[in-house]
């Protein structure tokens, strides 16, 4: 591997962990995302250990051809169609996984070609391939930062709706006339399968697949537990958006308090790239004789060990799990 390409390499590799590292919320780690799909799953699941099923996807799956339904069967199709789902994007998992592998290769070939160079054209080919999954990762977080700054005031209108005398699926369908996208999108999508004939349970429940936050497990969950013991569910949704608007403040609040450390941990990262690429420009010979040495060579890869471990460290420390 020359040079220049470990180079690049490393850079790639330094900029996806800043990306993975700081730039989602500061609040909700590890331990928090696996607590939610423990939520989750044992809410999908009923007593009797059926699997629900949305509407809206089973009428998808139904007009899928025989070809499609075999692409969508493939291992990590089910992942990709929940992240299309939490990004609010129309795309379906089998094309957008091919159009991705399509551009991929030919992205690939052309680097290798005209860059004379195997390992190039692998890695500009990853880099292709790995661009719209980043790009819908980042929809879904912008997405579900807008659902939950928006929630508040949906169930503050949900419960207004309900104590004017309409019925919980009325007020539904008020938030979703009333409110904009992505609240009014997916409360609208709730109002429409209980109005077709759907259960309840399983609209709400397609809710907290298309949306996993926190705030939202509480509303499914009071609304569940209401439905079940019974009770004032407007007082309950209105403490509910208190809470919820509380917590958003904090989390504004965690964001500003950590900002200075975030931003001093990037440049700390990236700063040792940059003295590499201002040292090869003003002095050509300097970097040489670093890494045409073997020890010199060791030296720098035990520099990038740490400055991975450097950036999961500080990543740890500048996440709150809630």
């Amino acid at each position: 591997m020359s040079d220049q390409s470990l180079f690049f390499l490393m850079i790639f590799f330094i900029g996806f962990l800043l990306l993975q590292a700081f730039a989602g919320p500061a609040m909700g780690g590890r331990g928090s995302r696996r607590r939610l799909r423990e939520r989750i799953r044992n809410l999908s699941v009923d007593p009797q250990g059926s699997q629900h099923l949305s509407l809206v996807r089973e009428h998808y799956l139904k007009d899928l051809s025989p070809w499609e339904l075999r692409l969508r069967g493939l291992p990590g199709m089910d992942g990709l169609q929940s992240l299309i789902e939490q990004a609010g994007s129309s795309q379906q998992p089998q094309r957008a996984a091919l159009t991705s592998l399509a551009a991929a290769a030919a992205a690939g070939s052309a680097a290798g070609y005209v860059l004379n160079s195997g390992f190039s054209g692998l890695l500009i080919a990853v880099l292709v391939g790995a661009l719209p999954l980043l790009l819908l990762r980042h929809k879904r977080a912008k997405r579900l930062a807008r659902f939950e700054e928006q929630l508040p005031d949906a169930l503050t209108t949900a419960a207004r709706a309900m104590r004017a005398g309409l019925p919980f699926t009325e007020a539904l369908n008020l938030v979703a006339q009333e409110m904009k996208e992505p609240v009014g999108k997916e409360f609208g999508i709730v109002y429409t399968e209980i109005n077709y004939g759907g259960d309840a349970r399983g609209a709400l429940l397609g809710l907290l697949e298309r949306v996993p936050s926190v705030a939202v497990t509480a509303m499914v969950t009071s609304v569940l537990i209401q439905r079940d013991t019974g009770g004032n569910l407007a007082e309950v949704l209105d403490k509910l958006a208190g809470v919820v608007r509380q917590r958003f403040r904090f989390q504004r609040t965690m964001l500003t308090l950590s900002a200075e450390g975030r931003l001093g941990g990037q440049i700390m990262s990236l700063l040792p790239f940059f003295m590499a690429g201002l040292l090869s420009l003003v002095a050509p010979d300097f970097l040489p004789q670093l890494t045409q040495d073997p020890t010199g060579r060791k030296l720098i890869l035990g520099a990038f060990g740490l400055m991975v471990v450097g950036i999961l460290w500080m990543r740890r420390i500048s996440h709150i799990d809630i």
